[in-house]
């Protein structure tokens, strides 16, 4: 499946409502039973069990490091569509509660949405970096709750500034995928500025948000970029930078693929087959790297449970591995990863023009 570009929901003007006719301002950092509208979930199923509350209770900082975010825009991505019929659960919901003290089912009302953009209301006591008023963007994690609401909660660690030549609404679009191309490039990956100059990379879906700035990162650290997408997106991904481009709706994709040469990084936005045929076109013995962000990671514990899930997940991992390194390529997979600090080097990116983002109003 191809990764789309982010739908942006513009956020409504805050209210923090006490009672009937009466609103005022209030610290955010005291449980008081004020409440916002929220885009929330009270079950998992499809589009029909999407609602909007207006008695969610704001949220507030629980721990030094947190910051309290108004949002002026958010984005959705297709992990929140999977969210909603309720992947990853299982992983998930022991990440929110690891001891497994709060009863089943209590993460709902469940507030979706990962990107931010907004301006920081409120600071915990160790965080240094921001202030109130700063306008700042971030991608939650998923086992927390998200941003289609007035108030937000992050880490400080997870918010960046936001680049100043974007709007609030242009911004909401890149954290997300931003961090997750970041993560599979660089950190799992290992190409940087320094080391990318005449690599030839593959990225397969090319024209979804990943994708799309996967293409911007490798021209901006000076890859040569062959991307494959569908000949819609070619004038697209054309003017992102991509060298070639490969339409696999003209025809065979392997074939067309063996007309170019061999590639040092394979980037796959898509799984399913294209694991089966896209390592061939590695350089071998090379260290040249394939990377996808397809894994049967959360799907091995919604199936197996926690447990047997991990083990079933590490020893396909570390089969694939084995298997393709001793035919002269690494095979890995990638996750999101939320960073504010990696969100720093994207944002000077994109203030210098390198990175630009792309829209799909909802």
């Amino acid at each position: 499946m191809l990764y789309p570009t982010p739908l942006l929901c513009r956020a409504a003007p805050a209210r923090l409502l006490l009672g009937p006719g009466c609103s005022r301002w209030l610290s955010l950092s005291c449980p008081r039973q004020v409440v916002m509208p929220a885009w929330v979930i009270n079950r998992y199923g499809q589009n029909n069990v999407l609602r909007l509350a207006n008695n969610m209770v704001l949220p507030f900082i629980r721990l030094p490091n947190e910051v309290i975010i108004r949002v002026h825009a958010a984005s959705l991505n297709p992990i929140d569509v999977n969210m909603r019929s309720g992947y990853g659960a299982a992983a998930l919901n022991i990440r929110r509660d690891p001891l497994k003290i709060k009863t089943t089912g209590n993460e709902f009302p469940l507030i979706l949405g990962r990107d931010v953009s907004g301006v920081v209301m409120e600071c915990g006591l160790s965080v240094s970096c921001f202030k109130p008023g700063d306008e700042v963007w971030a991608a939650i994690p998923p086992w927390k709750q998200g941003t289609l609401s007035e108030f937000v909660v992050a880490s400080g660690n997870e918010v960046s500034l936001k680049p100043k030549g974007l709007s609030h609404t242009e911004a909401a679009a890149l954290p997300y995928v931003g961090l997750t191309a970041w993560s599979a490039m660089n950190q799992t990956g290992g190409l940087n500025q320094n080391n990318c100059a005449g690599k030839r990379i593959l990225i397969v879906g090319a024209s979804g948000g990943v994708g799309t700035f996967a293409i911007q990162l490798m021209k901006a650290w000076g890859a040569h970029v062959t991307a494959v997408c569908s000949q819609d997106a070619k004038s697209l991904v054309t003017k992102l930078g991509a060298d070639d481009v490969i339409d696999y709706k003209s025809g065979d994709t392997e074939e067309q693929l063996k007309l170019l040469p061999l590639f040092d990084f394979i980037l796959d936005n898509v799984g399913g087959s294209t694991e089966k045929w896209a390592l061939h076109f590695l350089k071998r013995w090379s260290g040249a790297t394939y990377v996808t962000l397809v894994t049967p990671f959360l799907l091995n514990m919604d199936r197996l449970g926690v447990a047997d899930g991990m083990l079933q997940t590490g020893i396909t991992m570390s089969t694939k591995a084995v298997k393709h390194l001793c035919k002269g390529v690494h095979y890995r997979w990638a996750f999101f990863t939320p960073s504010g600090i990696f969100l720093d080097e994207i944002a000077e990116l994109v203030n210098s023009g390198k990175i630009l983002g792309y829209l799909h109003f909802c």
